[in-house]
């Protein structure tokens, strides 16, 4: 008897919440999206393959424009651009540094390259067929990474789809004007490509302001004369703002900043179940009583271009160290120390959530970045280029890393802080409270991509979460016309005090000459 009461009990409690929930507790229909990433670039596809997989996974079906194909499944189409896009590979140090390690030329050439790109994309046939109509489509929301240049707001605007940016790294500064409606302020913010996390000395707020101000005085150059020179059918129309940004950030790897209502941190979205290490790899770690070094450079910069003279100081320094070390590096290695295990891949993830694994040596790249965080690891820093050194900084300033200087690499200072990392206990309780902090969150970035993706369809786009500072002009959000009121405000105030002492000298003088005769 009290089974069938319970039993009713709980029906009428489901009867009662299943007619009164609101509408957040709706189940969302299966939404048709259209995603297009942008770059061939497998730290960029793995990040936005995360996104798309999150919402295949709640039922929602994608259709992806991808120069990274992985195959159809259920839910999710491919349209294969590797054909077009320039794919991101393994290069060389010495050339890499040439294209990308002075921030100055990279902003300088990055706008033209980024041109390149909305013209490769936009060029496409089955990209065109969609704009024009000849394929019948009914998207509900369209996803895009973007390029440097607001060129893929056009696909939104001709389909009349709300958009959602995915910004497969931190926030890049100097363009969140054009993405947010907001500059950040240089006196808290670090450059995206700032050698620092945040700007603590003077001469880091003056170069930080020189490079945010040079950053967007160079795109608003580049803009201007792209879009009057050499205008395309993608400047014409005016651009759709993102409803929303999912932005591989989080604020453990990033300063605490102001940002707005639709900027959603999602970073670490690409860190999936712990899979089994092979074999030998495992063997190797397990088989090590010091414990183990986890060393690579990532999948961009080919480890096997490094000088010799680097090279020879990573080598003399892990021979001295009585850990055993997982070297990514492509090729037969000459003079390979014994305790050195190399490899042109290894699976990182799982390596690095291994206990036995005691240091990370990396580049900085965002991906490795989370994936130290989330296992607890210290770091040992060798930042190249974009947005590395500051990314290092940042597990610098957490306490759990140390940051060196790859070009100017000796052995001695290599092996001295490595067993500082290893020895002072201090870097990995840190590397362990950080961990910490980085997986306590209301819900996982995937729930939040799915949640934020949802309520944009829901709202129509959620035009509610954008800035007013798009309705403002340029010298409206910079305050410079209520500026020049107050200065002439100002100017006419002095003006009238300096006509006032005037007229009151001159009645003085005039006074002083009537009186003095009488005086006299």
């Amino acid at each position: 008897m009290d089974y069938i009461v319970r039993s009713l009990y709980l029906l009428t409690v489901f009867l009662i919440f299943s007619t009164f929930r609101g509408p957040w507790m709706q189940p969302a229909e299966s939404a048709n999206i259209l995603a297009i990433e942008t770059i061939a670039g497998k730290s960029h596809w793995n990040f936005f393959s995360s996104v798309l997989r999150s919402l295949t996974d709640k039922g929602h079906h994608v259709t992806v424009f991808t120069p990274i194909t992985e195959g159809n499944r259920e839910n999710y189409t491919e349209i294969d651009t590797s054909g077009d896009l320039p794919k991101k590979r393994e290069i060389g140090l010495t050339d890499m540094m040439k294209v990308f390690g002075d921030p100055i030329k990279t902003l300088w050439f990055g706008p033209g390259i980024a041109r390149s790109y909305c013209d490769i994309i936009h060029g496409n046939e089955r990209l065109k067929d969609i704009l024009e109509g000849f394929v019948h489509t009914d998207f509900d929301v369209i996803l895009i990474e973007p390029v440097w240049l607001d060129c893929m707001s056009y696909v939104a605007t001709k389909l009349n789809l709300p958009m959602i940016y995915l910004v497969p790294q931190s926030m890049v500064t100097f363009l969140e004007y054009s993405y947010l409606g907001h500059v950040p302020n240089p006196a808290s913010v670090s450059n995206f490509m700032a050698d620092h996390g945040v700007p603590k000395t003077f001469v880091q707020r003056f170069t930080n302001t020189a490079l945010l101000s040079y950053s967007l005085l160079t795109f608003s150059c580049f803009e201007f004369l792209l879009k009057y020179r050499e205008p395309k059918p993608y400047d014409v129309l005016r651009p759709v703002r993102p409803s929303v940004m999912f932005v591989n950030s989080h604020y453990i790897t990033e300063a605490s900043r102001p940002f707005f209502s639709n900027f959603v941190s999602v970073g670490g979205i690409h860190l999936n179940a712990v899979q089994n290490i092979p074999n030998d790899i495992l063997e190797f770690i397990e088989n090590s009583p010091h414990g183990v070094i986890y060393f690579t450079f990532g999948s961009v910069v080919s480890m096997s271009t490094l000088p010799d003279h680097i090279q020879n100081a990573f080598k003399e320094a892990f021979a001295q160290v009585p850990l055993r070390v997982l070297w990514k590096y492509e090729g037969e290695m000459k003079d390979k120390p014994i305790n050195v295990m190399t490899s042109k891949w290894f699976p990182q993830r799982d390596i690095l959530m291994h206990p036995n694994v005691k240091l990370f040596i990396s580049h900085g790249g965002i991906s490795g970045v989370y994936e130290a965080v989330d296992a607890g690891v210290p770091v040992l820093g060798f930042p190249l280029f974009y947005d590395q050194p500051r990314n290092i900084d940042n597990l610098v300033e957490a306490g759990m890393g140390i940051s060196m200087d790859l070009l100017t690499l000796q052995k001695d200072e290599l092996l001295t802080n490595i067993l500082e990392l290893i020895n002072n206990e201090k870097y990995m309780k840190n590397a362990k409270i950080v961990s910490d902090r980085f997986k306590d969150r209301p819900m996982s970035p995937a729930e939040s991509v799915v949640y934020w993706t949802e309520y944009v369809i829901r709202h129509k786009g959620a035009p509610h979460l954008k800035s007013h500072a798009f309705n403002l002009t340029w010298y409206q959000y910079f305050l410079l016309d209520v500026i020049f009121v107050i200065f002439i405000f100002i100017s006419f105030v002095i003006f009238i005090i300096y006509k006032l002492f005037k007229t009151i000298y001159y009645y003085f003088l005039k006074y002083s000459q009537t009186i003095k005769p009488k005086l006299q």
